[in-house]
């Protein structure tokens, strides 16, 4: 068995610039999370009640939504094509942590796996999942805009 060739340069660059990335979404979004930390079981009530607050909360929460649907097929996509295992914890990490977190984090795992490419294969377990998530995404982005 060979020795893996070592990461250029400019692959290492960008997988410290997606980790950077990674803890100060972490940092940024958590800090303000914890502000309903106090609420109790009335947490994510709270919380997605207050996405809804003003016309700029509103585009945002919708922003976010379906950039996040985007970033969920490009996930379950590359992580086919490159073997990336796991891409469906990123997924359900996304909703609850932020995908501001996690999609980087993906990012850096494909980065690292970037040379081994092959044909992807999505079976029938990731449609379901996309389906549902491109289904949930709609529905939420509808109760935030218009609901």
């Amino acid at each position: 068995m060979s020795e893996p060739e070592p990461l250029p340069t400019t692959t290492k660059l960008l997988c410290v610039a997606y980790a950077v990335i990674a803890v100060v979404a972490l940092i940024a979004t958590w800090s303000q999370n914890l502000t309903y930390a106090g609420r109790g079981a009335d947490f994510a009530t709270a919380f997605w009640e207050d996405t809804k607050t003003t016309a700029a909360a509103r585009s945002i929460t919708a922003d976010i939504a379906l950039f996040l649907l985007a970033a969920v097929i490009l996930m379950v996509y590359e992580a086919r094509k490159h073997g990336i295992r796991f891409v469906w914890v990123y997924v359900i990490a996304s909703f609850f942590i932020a995908v501001s977190v996690t999609f980087p984090l993906f990012l850096l795992a494909r980065e690292l796996r970037i040379h081994r490419s092959a044909a992807p294969r999505i079976g029938a377990g990731d449609k379901v999942g996309l389906a549902l998530v491109t289904v949930g995404v709609a529905a939420f982005t509808i109760w935030v805009d218009v609901l």
